[in-house]
């Protein structure tokens, strides 16, 4: 799902001084530009008190953080196009000033670098200024932090924009493995028709870190793992897994086939759910000595759908695991008769897998059983790794923000798609569901395993 051409003439990152500048926006700029995507005017608006000199400087340190040198012809581009707004965001002084720096530009591209509480004022402020026809707003998660504020700020942007003009990012989007699943499913005749729950018996999806919270505890003890990382990346990534194919009528399709996956699914139960905080997570900076937030959950979900119904359908997440990995794991039900048994092959059952490994490499792995060197006929477990390499094709920001001056809205979430998700996870948000504690380096708590089906067990990604 290739960018079509850039047609925006300016691009206005709002909160172009935090973090997520320095971390990705500036090197993603310096991509953009390489390829040629990128030659509009880069306003940063911000409230540093600083020049353009300074944000210069900022985005130069940005550069060489990120091991990327600031004197190459694409980085000196960038920073050649960079302008800078200073002004607080709550003051219409700041919105005007903005307006004359875009000058003649009809067609911006505004990215809110910032928290959602200010969503609605900034976009109050652009359309003040008058500029928010013909424009369209990036805004970073979190989307909310439950249903009913997830539908309040949907709201509070409908008001300046419309559903089409707002780019909702959620960065696992971006990510090319996730493209990886796509083609090995769409492009493959022999793989699709067996993602049906006539061949598949169960799927899991494992989202492992084998790092703590750091110096992020104040801002994890608010958030946990089911709304950090269940309710957008993971399940975005199970729809990509199991949504139908998308049609002819172009790329809208595939975000209506997600969005049709995310809304059959039923809603968690406390019985669906197993939350967990590892040892120590308590004592870090900023998190209540009392806290029960998670920062492990394990959930088993249904999906109600004709393709899919009675399939089911597991995703854990956590950090302090025995590695840092993503993967997917679609197992085939076994064969219907063991023909080896009339000569006494019995007991050598081998399971097929299907496996996207989709963090930090890509692998694409498929499990097929083979007859074991020597006499007789007895199967064995054999591993076709088929597509193996860097998850890293480009920085998913590069591909986001070139994706969103496209106006490709295929590598964002829907306003449907994200309250699907929210409504999903609601009921089990909060103290809902008791918090079991495990050790670093483990695979979590072992209340887990009462969420598989009988005679499964957690495919642990090596």
């Amino acid at each position: 799902m290739a960018t079509d051409r850039v047609d925006v003439d300016a691009l206005v990152v709002f909160g172009a001084t935090g973090d997520l500048a320095k971390l990705e926006t500036f090197p993603a700029l310096v991509g953009l530009v390489d390829r040629g995507v990128l030659d509009v005017p880069i306003i940063g608006v911000a409230a540093s008190g600083w020049g353009l000199d300074q944000f210069r400087d900022y985005a130069v340190r940005s550069l060489r953080d990120n091991r990327m040198d600031p004197g190459s012809p694409p980085a000196r581009k960038m920073l050649g196009l960079l302008r800078y707004v200073d002004g607080d965001l709550g003051d219409d002084v700041t919105y005007a000033a903005m307006s004359r720096e875009l000058g003649d530009a009809r067609r911006v591209l505004y990215y809110l670098e910032v928290p959602p509480l200010l969503f609605g004022r900034i976009a109050e402020g652009i359309a003040k200024a008058g500029r928010a026809e013909g424009a369209r707003v990036m805004v970073e998660k979190p989307f909310g932090t439950d249903l009913a504020s997830a539908v309040a700020l949907n709201e509070t942007l409908h008001q300046h924009f419309g559903e089409d003009a707002i780019y909702r990012v959620d960065h696992w989007l971006g990510l090319d493995p996730l493209n990886d699943v796509l083609v090995a499913r769409f492009a493959n005749s022999m793989i699709e028709p067996l993602l049906t729950r006539t061949h598949v018996e169960s799927i899991q999806i494992t989202m492992a870190e084998a790092f703590d919270v750091a110096d992020r505890g104040r801002f994890y003890d608010r958030t946990g793992a089911i709304r950090d990382v269940v309710q957008n990346h993971m399940l975005q990534v199970l729809a990509t897994v199991v949504a139908d194919p998308p049609d002819g009528s172009g790329a809208n399709s595939w975000l209506d086939a997600k969005s049709r996956v995310i809304a059959a699914l039923r809603p968690l139960t406390p019985a669906d759910t197993v939350r967990g905080q590892y040892d120590g997570y308590r004592d870090v900076e900023g998190v209540d000595p009392l806290s029960s937030v998670e920062t492990y959950v394990a959930v088993r979900l249904a999906l109600e759908s004709w393709r899919w119904a009675g399939v089911p359908m597991l995703i854990r997440a956590g950090k302090t695991m025995p590695v840092t990995a993503t993967e997917v794991s679609i197992r085939f039900r076994p064969v219907p008769y063991n023909v080896f048994a009339m000569l006494g092959v019995t007991g050598h059952e081998v399971t097929n897998a299907l496996r996207f490994r989709i963090w930090p490499t890509a692998r694409i792995s498929l499990s097929l059983a083979g007859k074991k060197p020597g006499p007789g006929a007895q199967p064995q477990a054999n591993e076709l790794v088929f597509a193996e390499h860097s998850g890293e094709d480009m920085r998913p920001y590069d591909r986001l923000i070139g994706a969103a001056l496209a106006g490709q809205r295929v590598f964002f979430a829907r306003e449907d798609t994200v309250e699907a998700a929210w409504r999903v996870v609601d009921p089990v948000l909060g103290d809902v569901v008791p918090v079991h504690t495990y050790p670093r380096g483990s695979w979590g708590p072992k209340e887990a395993d009462a969420l598989l089906p009988e005679g499964d067990h957690w495919h642990d990604p090596a």
